[in-house]
């Protein structure tokens, strides 16, 4: 099969060591810039070293960019890396490598990982790209090999070879991990109920600080309060509850409302040059190092994390 056959191809190339990481990718690569296509590789930063070793001079012509930074929360992969690169060559194919799970994630990252690989195939449906998207056989966890059968209707083996997944289930996969997100311990909560949300920044401000955040992160923390919040009421039931707490060394802002928030992709794609509203969610995910949704038609909560320092 040739990359270009379809407008989006997807696989997921399983390998089980350096040398079969090394040798899929980029040959990957390889074929992208010989047919003169742009193509970017997103993975962990001992990933990408590998890549641009191997590659030598053609690096300079590849995109390389650290998954562990720019995609730390897989809410904004979509929007702030797959999407972003694949925009700004809209009349061509463009390859993409995107490894968004790796061994390090945490157990409050891989649901959204999961449910990132899932919402790809609708996020390119139509597109003219290929994204391969690696994963560590060896170090990885069935579970997470499991939900890449079903994320993924391509599949790459160490040789090379393609097969067509029998497990490929998408939707699946993001109802599955649309669960229930609990209070983080000890939280602070209360409800809004009013536009003005000065005290609700206050106290987030205090919050933050109290946990070590730096300033410019408390800044963050206190805008996605604010922009969630603000959502809550005006699109839910016209009252937000808002948790503030600690978990995992994380700071945890959770807020509820009894909206039903339906759309997977809400947040998750660029916004338009003359989108003027619905930009709230899209802007956490960029700020915020998890996002994470729980959505019913009995309410949806979102919850937001910040490492704290």
């Amino acid at each position: 099969m040739t990359y270009a056959d379809q407008a989006f191809l997807h696989p997921a190339l399983f390998y089980r060591s350096d040398g079969e990481f090394v040798a899929g990718v980029s040959s990957f690569v390889r074929e992208g810039l010989a047919a003169d296509e742009p193509v970017a590789v997103a993975a962990p930063p001992e990933h990408v070293r590998l890549v641009r070793a191997e590659l030598g001079a053609d690096a300079e012509r590849v995109l390389l960019v650290d998954m562990t930074e720019a995609g730390r929360n897989p809410g904004r992969i979509i929007p702030g890396v797959l999407r972003a690169f694949a925009d700004g060559h809209p009349d061509r194919h463009v390859r993409i490598v995107g490894e968004p799970v790796w061994a390090g994630r945490s157990a409050a990252e891989y649901p959204a990982c999961a449910q990132h690989e899932a919402l790809i195939n609708v996020a390119f449906e139509g597109r003219w790209a290929t994204i391969l998207c690696p994963y560590d056989a060896e170090a990885l966890g069935a579970t997470e090999l499991s939900d890449a059968l079903r994320t993924h209707p391509w599949l790459i083996d160490g040789a090379g070879e393609w097969h067509a997944s029998g497990d490929y289930a998408p939707d699946a996969v993001v109802a599955d991990y649309n669960r229930a997100l609990p209070p983080p311990p000890g939280a602070q909560s209360w409800v809004v109920a009013e536009p003005d949300l000065v005290e609700l920044r206050r106290v987030t401000a205090e919050t933050a600080r109290r946990h070590g955040l730096a300033e410019d992160r408390v800044e963050d923390v206190v805008m996605a309060v604010s922009e969630l919040a603000v959502n809550s009421v005006e699109h839910g039931s016209g009252a937000a509850l808002v948790r503030l707490g600690f978990a995992d060394g994380d700071l945890v802002c959770q807020v509820r409302d009894e909206g039903w928030l339906a759309d997977p992709m809400a947040g998750r794609l660029p916004a338009a040059p003359d989108q003027v509203r619905g930009r709230g969610l899209l802007l956490v995910n960029h700020l915020a190092d998890l996002v994470r949704i729980h959505a019913d038609p009995a309410g949806s909560t979102l919850e937001a994390r910040f490492a704290a320092g």
